[in-house]
């Protein structure tokens, strides 16, 4: 069984459980005192990932660091239909990572804020909030003129990716670290798409959708 070295209120964390709730996959969790025990820093969690970073993942003898490497990880090995991630089709891998690395750049703004505000991060938070605020025109942009093109989802497939959950939980938690989101009605409507998908959880600060509108 898989063993996810979590934290409960990690993004990055939630990203994995989010996938392997969706897939099914049954998974240990073992929870680390991220706060304010830095557990994520003591020497036997260093052996383990150098990098001191949650998450972490053990599935058969292998460790895997890095929560975009692991979804692409999961998806590649446990989702029998390989729509999440599509092995065979290069456009579309292509596509994912670029949103893989774009929820990187979430991380480092969106969530920064968030550890600034949450737990007390020494950090310039305004050029967080300012950073995630151009990422966040950038992805409702994109989302907008895929909807008027007939695509819900941040990719070109006709269903979700791993680059949607990738992107997903630093910005559904974002005004924990004081970047609203009522500038962003097409993040606003993925948001809620995504929390509709099948097998959905949720997470302190993540609620389930609300009744669906009548159209």
């Amino acid at each position: 069984m898989i063993k996810l070295y979590d934290y409960e209120l990690s993004g990055n964390c939630y990203k994995l459980r989010l996938l392997m709730g969706v897939l099914g996959i049954a998974y240990e969790t073992i929870p680390i005192d991220f706060y304010p025990g830095r557990e994520h820093k003591s020497e036997w969690f260093l052996r383990l990932n150098p990098l001191g970073q949650l998450p972490v993942i053990e599935d058969d003898g292998v460790v895997l660091r890095d929560a975009q490497a692991i979804l692409v990880y999961l998806a590649s090995k446990y989702d029998r239909t390989q729509g999440w991630y599509p092995c065979e089709n290069p456009t579309l891998l292509g596509e994912i990572s670029q949103w893989l690395a774009f929820a990187d750049g979430i991380t480092a703004t969106s969530s920064a804020a968030r550890l600034h505000d949450g737990l007390f991060y020494e950090l310039d938070v305004e050029a967080a909030r300012t950073g995630a605020h151009r990422l966040f025109r950038i992805l409702d942009e994109h989302l907008w003129f895929g909807e008027q093109e007939g695509r819900d989802w941040i990719c070109s497939a006709p269903r979700p990716t791993i680059a949607d959950i990738a992107c997903f939980p630093y910005v559904i938690l974002s005004e924990e670290g004081g970047i609203a989101r009522q500038d962003y009605p097409a993040i606003r409507r993925w948001l809620d798409r995504i929390k509709r998908i099948e097998g959905f959880s949720t997470m302190s600060g993540v609620f389930p959708a609300g009744p669906a509108k009548a159209a």
